[in-house]
C-alpha cells in the first residue's frame, strides 16, 4: 500500500457518534468544515490502519502534509482543503496540528497519566473545534472552552472503544497510572465483560471526562452565530448524556452508544434548548434598547 487512497476505511461523517456540520450549519460553513473532516478523516484512517508499518503511515501522513502545503504533489484528500484554505485565507495550523497526533498514533500506544493523554487530545481534538470557531469568525477567546469540550468528546470515543483498540492496534488511550490505581491492567481490555478494578478504572476515567464536559459548557452562550450555537448545545448535551453512562456502564460487554433515535432525541433537546435561550436574550436585548 503506497498511498492515502488505498487506506481508507469508507467511513463519513454520517458515520461518526457526534454531528459533524449537520444541516443546523450553514450551507457556506459547512463547506470548509466538510473539506476539513475528509482531510483529517483520511489522516485517521491511515494512523488506525490496522496491517501498515510505523514507517509506511509517517510517509503518508507526511505525503498529507506535503500536499495540503502545496509542497507536494496534489492529493485528492487534501485539495478541496487546501483549496478552501485559500478561498478562506485561513491558516493550515490545525489540520497540521491534527496529523502530529496522528504521527504520535503511528509510533506511540500507551499513555503514562492523564496529563500525558490531555496534550495528546491538545493535538487530537482541540484543533477540530478551533477550525469550526475560525470558520464562523468566532472569537479565540472561545478557545479554552472549545478545547474541554473536544477532549471530552475524544476521550469518550477511546472510552466507547477501548476493547478494539487494543484487539486492533495494542493501542491504549487509557492512562496507565489510573489503570494501576484501581489495581487494573491492559490485559484486562481482553477480557469480555469488564473485571470489578477495571470498571472502577474507566469509571473514574468517565468522571473526569464529565468535569470537561462541564467546563465546555462556558462555550455554548458566547457563540453568536445562532446555528453554530444550536449545534455545539447539541454536542454538548449528547457529550454529558455518554459520559454519565460510562461511569456506569461496561464498554467491554455492551456498545455505550446512542442510536439514530438517542442522537435525535438528546441532540434535539439540547439544541432545542439553546434556541429558546438564545430567543429569549435576543428578546431581553431589543426590550432594554426600546427602554
Amino acid at each position: 500500500m503506497t498511498t492515502v487512497s488505498e487506506a481508507l476505511s469508507g467511513k463519513g461523517h454520517r458515520d461518526e457518534n457526534f454531528p459533524v456540520a449537520s444541516w443546523l450549519l450553514s450551507e457556506e460553513r459547512r463547506g470548509p468544515i466538510l473539506a476539513f473532516y475528509r482531510f483529517v478523516r483520511a489522516a485517521d484512517d491511515v494512523a488506525d490502519h490496522s496491517t501498515l508499518s510505523p514507517e509506511t503511515k509517517l510517509k503518508l501522513l507526511d505525503d498529507l502534509d506535503d500536499a495540503l502545503c502545496g509542497r507536494g504533489p496534489p492529493a485528492d484528500e487534501a485539495e478541496p482543503l487546501r483549496l478552501e484554505l485559500a478561498r478562506t485565507r485561513l491558516s493550515p495550523k490545525h489540520a497540521l496540528d491534527l496529523l502530529k497526533a496522528f504521527r504520535l498514533d503511528a509510533r506511540k500506544s500507551r499513555y503514562t497519566n492523564w496529563s500525558e493523554l490531555m496534550d495528546y487530545c491538545a493535538l487530537s481534538a482541540a484543533p477540530v473545534g478551533r477550525f469550526v470557531l475560525d470558520v464562523h469568525e468566532e472569537d479565540p477567546s472561545m478557545w479554552p472552552a472549545s478545547d474541554a469540550l473536544c477532549s471530552a468528546l475524544q476521550i469518550i470515543n477511546h472510552l466507547q472503544d477501548c476493547a478494539q483498540d487494543y484487539e486492533r492496534l495494542n493501542r491504549v488511550y487509557l492512562p496507565l497510572d489510573t489503570l494501576a490505581a484501581h489495581g487494573a491492567s491492559v490485559e484486562m481490555l481482553d477480557a469480555p465483560k469488564a473485571p470489578p478494578a477495571l470498571r472502577g478504572a474507566l469509571a473514574e476515567l468517565a468522571r473526569r471526562t464529565s468535569e470537561l464536559v462541564t467546563r465546555g459548557a462556558l462555550l455554548i452562550p458566547q457563540i453568536r452565530d445562532v446555528r453554530l450555537g444550536a449545534e455545539i448545545a447539541a454536542i454538548h448535551a449528547l457529550a454529558r448524556r455518554l459520559s454519565r453512562d460510562l461511569e456506569s456502564r461496561d464498554p467491554l460487554s455492551e456498545r455505550v452508544h446512542l442510536g439514530k433515535a438517542g442522537l435525535a432525541l438528546v441532540g434535539g433537546l439540547g439544541a432545542a434548548r439553546f434556541l429558546v435561550s438564545a430567543m429569549m436574550r435576543s428578546v431581553g436585548a431589543r426590550a432594554r434598547a426600546t427602554a
